[in-house]
């Protein structure tokens, strides 16, 4: 795969994080004057979960404590989270520089939290996301440090 191409499939990545922040958001704005806890539980109940396990009690009682206030502002921060993701896919897309540094940077910013997540307790999840970003950096970073190598051969 050319460098070019990588990139762009990192774009993709990008852009389809995006997608995915921004119909959380709309999903968070669906709820605003719904009983989100009454929603959560039928969910349950249709899954054929146990309420009173853990983590459908989790959901159910974060369910309860979600106001239209919350929801607002959810729907805010992952309207601004994902456009910052369109942002980015369309820099590495147009293979912009500024693009591919804030790739670097934002994709070495979460591996610590994973790393710390990990730590507590493998979790596929956590593992993949940890991978995932681990490979942006070096593709992405690779590219940068090519970019940078060809410049200073063209220059002398």
């Amino acid at each position: 795969m050319r460098f070019d191409q990588t990139v762009r499939a990192v774009a993709l990545l990008e852009g389809a994080k995006g997608t995915l922040v921004f119909l959380a958001g709309f999903g968070a704005l669906s709820l605003i004057h719904h009983d989100a806890q009454r929603l959560a539980e039928q969910m349950i109940a249709h899954l054929h979960l146990n309420p009173a396990s853990r983590y459908p009690r989790i959901f159910i009682e974060a369910a309860a404590n979600l106001t239209d206030a919350r929801l607002s502002l959810l729907a805010a921060l992952a309207g601004a989270y994902g456009s910052i993701r369109f942002v980015e896919a369309y820099g590495l897309w147009r293979e912009r520089r500024w693009a591919e540094w804030f790739a670097v940077v934002s994709g070495t910013i979460y591996i610590p939290f994973e790393v710390y997540e990990l730590l507590k307790g493998i979790a596929w999840l956590s593992l993949a996301a940890l991978l995932v970003n681990i490979l942006i950096v070096g593709l992405v970073g690779n590219t940068l440090w090519r970019k940078r190598q060809a410049q200073s051969e063209n220059a002398g």
